[in-house]
């Protein structure tokens, strides 16, 4: 196994430079952030190849640009002017390693350069064996990215089968027993306010804010939070209770709008500015409105209000969630359709829980197998492409 020298010693991080939205000029050179490529330019600040790592946001992501391209001020970059490394092996040994770990800000989570710097990396080995390493893991990365892929369209496709169904259900709903405004069955909707937070979850007995993630396609995920700080006085008028229905008010267009009501396991867990609370009147369901605001008829009409001057982000009014249309039924046949879409989901929803699994032990075979090959855990003139990973450790 190699030895372990900091970063510093191996590459050096150059900033990205400030590059807004209207200042870009025609062209297609890839612009770069922590979030990946977000958009193109006619002019480039990094060589081809070059690495891109996320420094502010997204902090920590390793992005390969075989093109070179325009890293913006949220990232890093490095190319060969920066490294004596072969860029593919230090990409491999960039990824083996906790690049989020470092980050020491409470109120925008970042990735100092010095952070960066102290980390330790495998000392490298000649060229000619980094380029070896290299080409194995993108050929071994590659199979298992293959799998991976084919494992994201089955669940893709097993979404789709329960949206069907959703949807035909729903669309039997309002045919047959026509519409009302939402507006009709809402009491109220608010925000909650979003002080700062720590960049960890809370644990059992403390407060924390939501994240945005913790809704998102009809499911509640209270571990989806981040911590309020001690000194900070929690406003428990905006806990979230078992059985509320949130709403994201602001997001990426296809997720703006999204759903979930929370679930018995919340506890001190605060409403962030970012998600509304929708009030209701004891004649609906919480759950049936939720399945009515994922249904294709609410997601079309969210995506024609949804307002906002850049694709990444856009906003949802009070308003706007008012006036989404829901059959007109009550209580015993909302509990009808409930029950219809549980046991029509059921077979899928254990084989996307299968698919997950999957998914999950494909991304450690893949850490592992990165982290084994860089510190030299076993020989890869001798492994073969299956079971390589077996023997070793992350």
């Amino acid at each position: 196994m190699s030895g372990m020298i900091p970063l510093r010693r191996v590459t050096r991080l150059a900033y990205g430079d400030a590059l807004a939205s209207e200042a870009r000029g025609d062209g297609i050179v890839p612009v770069v952030g922590s979030g990946g490529v977000s958009g193109t330019h006619d002019k480039s600040n990094f060589g081809a190849p070059g690495i891109v790592v996320g420094r502010k946001g997204s902090y920590g992501s390793i992005h390969w640009v075989p093109s070179g391209g325009f890293a913006i001020d949220t990232a890093y970059y490095i190319d060969e002017g920066l490294t004596s490394a072969n860029l593919r092996w230090l990409y491999y040994v960039l990824q083996a390693v906790d690049l989020r770990g470092p980050s020491q800000d409470v109120g925008v989570p970042g990735l100092s350069r010095e952070a960066a710097y102290a980390m330790l990396v495998p000392d490298p080995p000649p060229l000619a064996e980094q380029r070896r390493i290299a080409d194995f893991l993108d050929a071994e990365t590659a199979r298992i990215d293959k799998l991976v892929s084919f494992q994201e369209r089955l669940y893709d496709l097993l979404i789709e089968r329960d949206n069907s169904l959703r949807d035909g259900l729903l669309h039997e709903l309002f045919e047959t027993e026509g519409e009302a405004p939402l507006r009709r069955v809402t009491l109220g909707i608010e925000q909650g306010t979003s002080p700062q937070c720590e960049t960890t979850p809370a644990s059992r007995g403390e407060w924390g804010v939501l994240k945005l993630s913790a809704v998102k396609r009809g499911r509640f995920d209270h571990a989806e939070n981040k911590r309020l700080p001690d000194e900070v006085i929690p406003a428990t008028a905006y806990e979230v209770k078992a059985g509320d229905l949130l709403v994201t008010r602001a997001n990426t267009p296809s997720l703006v709008g999204d759903v979930a009501v929370v679930d018995e396991g919340a506890s001190q867990l605060l409403l962030p500015d970012l998600i509304y609370r929708v009030r209701l009147t004891d004649t609906v369901s919480a759950e049936f409105i939720a399945q009515v605001a994922l249904g294709r008829r609410t997601r079309a009409l969210i995506e024609a209000t949804a307002r906002g001057s850049s694709q990444s982000m856009v906003k949802l009014r009070g308003e706007d969630i008012k006036s989404w249309p829901i059959p007109k039924i009550g209580k015993p046949q909302q509990a009808e359709f409930l029950h219809a879409i549980r046991q029509g989901t059921a077979q899928t929803q254990h084989l996307r829980s299968l698919v997950q699994r999957q998914l999950a032990l494909l991304t450690e075979r893949r850490q592992a197998l990165i982290t084994a090959a860089v510190t030299g855990q076993f020989d890869i003139t001798t492994a073969g492409g299956r079971n390589v990973t077996e023997g070793v450790s992350a």
